[in-house]
């Protein structure tokens, strides 16, 4: 189960992540669950990323608030 601030974490890594620190506790712990990962570019530039199946778990999530609004 993730916490509210995991979620809202992979939900700015989603939207923003440039904006991510890949140290905070909450990215941390999304990397340990493969949910995120670090992508490091030719520069330099860490940048966090959503893996496969931290993609789909906000799919589903995406998908429950389509259901409570029906």
């Amino acid at each position: 189960m993730l916490s509210p601030h995991e979620i809202s974490t992979l939900l700015l890594v989603q939207r923003a992540p440039y904006q991510v620190e890949v140290q905070r506790l909450d990215f941390v712990m999304l990397e340990k669950k493969a949910l995120v990962e670090i992508e490091r570019r030719a520069s330099g530039v860490k940048i966090a990323r959503l893996t496969p199946r931290g993609s789909a778990v906000l799919r589903k999530l995406d998908g429950l608030a389509v259901e409570d609004e029906a």
